[in-house]
């Protein structure tokens, strides 16, 4: 071989040594998923979000940062099954609190991490405030004890944290529910890790030089997880309703109908974005809401007052996640309008309208109407002759013989003169000489 080539081969491979070691592998990429505030529809559908872009991303590890302190069951489950559905590893670090729902989701993850403080548990259901009943508790036990012995937990201890009756030697009194604290769960077998952070928690699963991305929320999920909060949402339904009905009563510049517009705009519309239901419910509040007002122009002997209420109760169904929702949400609204719509009342000019549709006028003693007795209103427009002089009271006798006390108009009438009743004010019967 020529010694110009030898070299030239030499060169090439003393630079191929070189620059090998520089050529390493992608960094592994982890993907942050944070678990905060009560845990509801709209957050699953962000978690369901998160898990298909981190797919989408080849992401190598999904995070769960647990802090809440519970929530609804069928979001939870929701959640659980888009972990354990999907193929990416996951570890839950709990931040703070990952108690009722949130140690369900966190039992469901690949490993289970805690800081310092932490507490994991007390997943007792509740339906209303109060307890559940013995066949949705004995579903929920059975569910935590699955995705605990799934990952080679104590089901027993999973099943502790919902059931306060239950009593494990050396874990749980009867009576108590069971939390646990970051030592207890690792000492059970609950928990994997005690970590100070995430970057421990990252050195202890070996992604310690991995890059880190965050899933956020779209605003959209803000809203969605905002607005179908069980407290908010019956306050926009009552503000929504309120609205529309004082910009209807009252005389304005549109000011009560646009808050009420968008009070209800965000209560459907963030119902619909956290997948409670579809158009359908929106369409038939709207139809509802014609409805009534159609009564309300138009009286139909009910028949539109009626369907229109119907549409609108089923509109707030549909959209409601349970039928307990939604009928807390209706008598929060409902009672919530009527007071708004008689306090402003007060301070606001109603239409012409709706004085046609309501008396305003008031008939008081203190302006001279006084309520006539029943039995004397048979003698209105009877005539008879004066028995006594009318100056004004005397006695009448009418032509079929009644005897009545009677007072004039404020005319003086003569003895034996013809008299006509014209009115009745309580206990007086008033008379008029008829010429």
């Amino acid at each position: 071989m020529d010694k110009k080539y030898l070299i030239i081969l030499m060169i090439l491979a003393v630079l191929t040594l070189l620059v090998l070691p520089g050529i390493a592998a992608p960094p592994k990429l982890v993907m942050v998923v944070p678990i905060e505030k009560t845990v509801e529809k709209g957050l699953s559908s962000f978690v369901e979000r998160a898990f298909q872009e981190a797919e989408k991303e080849n992401v190598d590890l999904i995070i769960l940062e647990i802090d809440t302190p519970g929530g609804r069951i069928d979001a939870a489950k929701e959640i659980k099954d888009v972990i354990m559905n999907s193929e990416i590893p996951t570890a839950a670090l709990i931040k703070s609190h990952a108690l009722s729902a949130g140690s369900y989701i966190a039992l469901a993850s690949d490993h289970i991490a805690m800081q310092p403080g932490s507490t994991i548990g007390d997943a007792e259901p509740l339906v209303g405030g109060k307890r559940a009943g013995e066949k949705i508790l004995s579903a929920w036990k059975a569910d935590l004890a699955t995705v605990a012995e799934a990952h080679g937990r104590n089901p027993e201890i999973a099943k502790a944290f919902a059931d306060r009756d239950m009593e494990i030697t050396g874990v749980t009194e009867k009576g108590k529910l069971l939390t646990l604290t970051p030592k207890d769960a690792v000492k059970l077998g609950m928990a994997d890790y005690e970590v100070a952070n995430r970057e421990e928690l990252l050195q202890i699963l070996g992604f310690e030089n991995a890059q880190i991305i965050s899933a956020n929320p779209t605003l959209a999920e803000k809203l969605s997880r905002l607005v179908t909060n069980p407290f908010v949402a019956p306050v926009l339904l009552t503000i929504g309703i309120a609205g529309l009905v004082i910009e209807v009563i009252t005389i304005g510049f549109g000011i009560f109908g646009i808050v009420g517009l968008t009070s209800l705009i965000l209560f459907f519309g963030g119902h619909l974005i956290a997948g409670f239901s579809g158009w359908e419910a929106i369409l038939l509040f709207v139809v509802g809401l014609i409805l009534m007002v159609i009564e309300a122009f138009i009286p139909g002997f009910g028949i539109f007052g009626i369907g229109g209420l119907m549409a609108f109760i089923t509109s707030i169904v549909l959209v409601s996640p349970t039928f307990e929702t939604a009928l807390i949400s209706l008598t929060i609204a409902i009672i919530g309008t009527i007071v708004i719509v008689l306090l402003s009342m007060n301070f606001l000019t109603t239409r012409n309208f709706w004085k046609k549709i309501i008396l305003g006028n008031k008939l008081v003693s203190e302006e001279g109407y006084i309520a006539a007795r029943p039995d004397l209103i048979q003698y209105i427009e009877k005539e008879g002759v004066a028995l006594t002089i009318l100056r004004p009271s005397g006695t009448v006798v009418l032509d079929d013989g009644t005897r009545l006390d009677v007072v004039s108009a404020g005319d003086y009438i003569e003895k034996e003169s013809r008299v006509k009743i014209t009115k009745v004010e309580g206990n007086r019967i008033i008379v008029q000489k008829i010429n």
